[in-house]
């Protein structure tokens, strides 16, 4: 039914966001969205570094100690 969003669907998306917000706002509005974006994926690392380390130590970790 909907195929992969090509640049008519984008620059439609992109005149809306212009109209909506005005062309003040929308930097502000990447800025935000960058730094959201940049501590969610920092929080994801932490959280699968955590679970990672509770793994059980590997053979040759063993060995080592």
């Amino acid at each position: 039914m909907f195929g992969p969003i090509g640049w008519p669907e984008i620059l439609i998306i992109l005149v809306v966001a212009l109209l909506l917000f005005g062309a003040k706002r929308l930097p502000e509005i990447g800025s935000s969205m960058g730094k959201a974006i940049r501590e969610f994926k920092k929080s994801f690392k932490d959280v699968s570094d955590d679970l990672n380390s509770d793994e059980p130590a590997s053979s040759e970790e063993k060995e080592n100690k």
